[in-house]
């Protein structure tokens, strides 16, 4: 059973940043590709970035340059950090272990609004 908790969403105002974090926990037998999708409201779910085991990452054009996503592997953990955020930003973001993604954690809303 693998689990992924995700947190660090919230509301901030154009132009601010959030950090994102997920913990992956459970029965990981090899250390795999990580990452973050989006969903938007009336948008289908959106890939965001993604990181591999090595460090080799790619992200959707509409973030390059003011998302990074990293990782620590000895916690099992990826982080986005989120700069220079957009309205169009909002959406609930979603921590997938896997690529194609084989689990999902549970999603956590982001929200940018003044």
């Amino acid at each position: 059973q693998v689990q992924l908790v995700e947190s660090g969403g919230g509301l901030v105002q154009p132009g601010g940043s959030l950090r994102l974090s997920c913990a992956a926990s459970g029965s990981i037998f090899s250390i795999r590709t990580m990452g973050w999708y989006r969903q938007a409201p009336g948008k289908q779910r959106e890939l965001v970035a993604v990181i591999s085991s090595r460090g080799s990452t790619n992200y959707a054009d509409s973030v390059k340059g003011r998302f990074t996503i990293s990782r620590d592997g000895a916690k099992n953990t990826v982080y986005l950090q989120m700069n220079s955020l957009e309205p169009e930003d909002t959406a609930v973001y979603y921590c997938i272990l896997g690529y194609p993604p084989a689990y999902w954690g549970q999603g956590t809303q982001v929200t940018v609004s003044s």
